[in-house]
């Protein structure tokens, strides 16, 4: 009987060590996925871009792309929202022509502010994308940084104030031509 139980505890022995080394084996290559693939990273609703930081890291990247989506959100609600309402009116004719008038420049201001924030919530799927490519927050231009200020105040601007200021100067000789 004594030889039995000897030999069951080399066998458990030799299991374990081989179990160790097998685990090593596959810890490794997990600990390096790990490193590659980044957790999502977590900001607060009251965290605020601070020029102390490194330009443009990972959490001002999740701020701004979480300030862009809440922007769009509130440009397609409110462009919902006044489309619906919009309609509604069509239903109710006046036959006074001063009246008339008065509803067709409302109407008319109205679609050009909706035309306006289309444009704009199509900017800001191009900073979401500038974002995701990791050049938001560069001037298309020059490659500068823009700024936290700037995109704090702007966060689809596309380029430097000076940059900016030289587009503008540009738009302004070809529309007098």
């Amino acid at each position: 009987m004594a030889k039995t139980l000897k030999i069951k505890k080399k066998v458990k022995k030799t299991k374990k060590a081989e179990i160790k080394k097998v685990t090593k084996k596959i810890a490794k290559p997990i600990k390096k996925s790990k490193e590659i693939s980044k957790a999502p990273i977590r900001i607060s609703k009251t965290y605020i871009p601070k020029e102390t930081e490194k330009y443009m890291s990972d959490k001002h990247k999740v701020y701004f792309r979480m300030k862009l989506q809440a922007w769009r959100k509130e440009l397609v609600t409110a462009n919902n929202e006044a489309l619906y309402n919009g309609s509604m009116d069509d239903n109710s004719i006046s036959a006074d022509i001063v009246d008339q008038a008065s509803s067709y420049t409302d109407k008319n201001v109205e679609m050009k502010a909706i035309n306006r924030q289309i444009k704009l919530i199509s900017e800001i799927d191009k900073a979401l994308l500038r974002i995701k490519d990791d050049t938001y927050g560069y001037c298309l231009d020059t490659a500068e940084p823009i700024g936290l200020k700037r995109l704090m105040a702007r966060p689809v601007a596309k380029y430097t104030i000076a940059a900016q200021e030289k587009h503008e100067k540009n738009e302004k000789v070809h529309a007098d031509d």
